[in-house]
């Protein structure tokens, strides 16, 4: 897994920097395939923003979160991107027809 780091109108101390690599990591446990992820963060006035994309097997999936508290925004980027990551493994993994899906009526109609 490649991880970037981008820091907008902020510096990205080494304290951001490893909080980054602990989340980055809770993403790997449930998902190892990831290819690369670029976490972006900035501080716009009072809001303090994080956006992160990550791409996956032939996918990007893109979360961003604001906070008044650069960590605050983290943890919640964080809890967002697990949820697309888990949706995504759900996808990958789900490889049956549904019973009412266009598909099994087509065949239906034709018997």
């Amino acid at each position: 897994m490649q991880l970037e780091i981008t820091g907008h109108h902020i510096e990205v101390t080494p304290a951001l920097n490893r909080y980054i690599h602990e989340k980055a990591t809770r993403l790997k446990r449930h998902f190892d395939q990831l290819l690369t992820v670029h976490f972006t963060i900035e501080v716009q006035k009072l809001v303090h923003k994080a956006e992160a994309t990550l791409t996956v097997s032939g996918n990007q999936i893109h979360a961003d979160a604001s906070s008044d508290n650069m960590y605050a925004a983290l943890d919640a980027l964080a809890d967002k991107l697990d949820r697309q990551i888990i949706k995504h493994k759900e996808k990958l993994k789900d490889h049956h027809t549904k019973e009412g899906s266009h598909r099994n009526l087509a065949l239906a109609n034709e018997a």
